[in-house]
């Protein structure tokens, strides 16, 4: 494992190279952290050179002036792959990081040998995930009673009080404070302003994505709304919500293979 600083944006972006493979750039989802994705990276880590950092704002990365743009991060995200000397690389984005590997995507089309967007939306006339900057404005208790069933619609009381393994999904994180906090409705407010739809034509890489058929954030429509304007695109709907990656073991295996999967298989 290599831990690392890039400073070449004009603040410290944490990073870390973990694992060993055909290299793969991870982009984590919203309010999230390396530490946060650890099981997820380390997943991902046996079968790929995993190049993943805490976003702006984010985890032990600095927190930079706002207001943010969706640009922001994918500007970050390139830097990062310039001081790591990675040329071309196959992309994860899962969630927020769904959207900014999009971003990405349509902005640096030649950089990106496969793309892997999972539980994600294009915004736009794609359709949009839900406006998670309207909820961190709500009490705690708003909060904590709509969350549930915007990360999978059946997480109501009654299915919880039955289902225990699904709460377990549900522990909260501990809410930033101070400038962290700052960072985090930064990025809320940038994922506002999502919207690549008109632009997914440039995507030319192999694609995969993947949607929770019970996502109340992302949901499936709109997974399916990306890979039909992505030319050759491949979408998979799992049994699961917008956690479906800890729900449907099909997933990981499908993530996988596809990641694995010789480049002329993919074209």
């Amino acid at each position: 494992m290599t831990v690392g600083v890039y400073s070449g944006r004009g603040f410290p972006i944490h990073y870390e190279v973990v694992g060993e493979g055909p290299r793969l750039l991870f982009l984590n989802g919203s309010g999230s952290s390396i530490e946060a994705a650890r099981p997820l990276i380390d997943a991902l880590a046996r079968f790929n050179t995993v190049l993943v950092h805490d976003q702006r704002g984010l985890g032990l990365t600095a927190v930079p002036d706002g207001p943010y743009e969706m640009s922001d991060y994918a500007h970050d995200a390139l830097g990062l792959l310039e001081h790591a000397g990675w040329v071309r690389t196959a992309i994860l984005g899962i969630s927020f990081g769904g959207m900014v590997a999009l971003e990405f995507a349509v902005t640096n089309p030649k950089l990106v040998e496969r793309l892997c967007l999972l539980c994600t939306s294009a915004g736009g006339a794609g359709g949009s995930s839900y406006p998670l900057h309207q909820l961190a404005a709500a009490s705690d208790e708003e909060r904590a009673r709509r969350y549930p069933t915007l990360v999978d619609t059946r997480f109501d009381e009654p299915w919880l009080n039955t289902h225990p393994e699904d709460r377990a999904l549900l522990t909260p994180r501990p809410a930033p404070t101070g400038r962290a906090a700052l960072g985090h409705l930064w990025q809320m407010d940038a994922r506002s302003r999502h919207d690549v739809w008109d632009r997914l034509d440039r995507i030319d890489a192999p694609t995969f994505v993947g949607s929770g058929m019970f996502d109340g954030i992302a949901p499936p429509a709109n997974g399916r709304a990306i890979a039909e304007r992505i030319s050759g695109s491949e979408h998979e709907t799992y049994h699961g919500g917008h956690m479906f990656l800890f729900q449907d073991r099909r997933a990981l295996a499908d993530v996988r293979a596809f990641l694995s999967r010789p480049q002329e298989e993919s074209e």
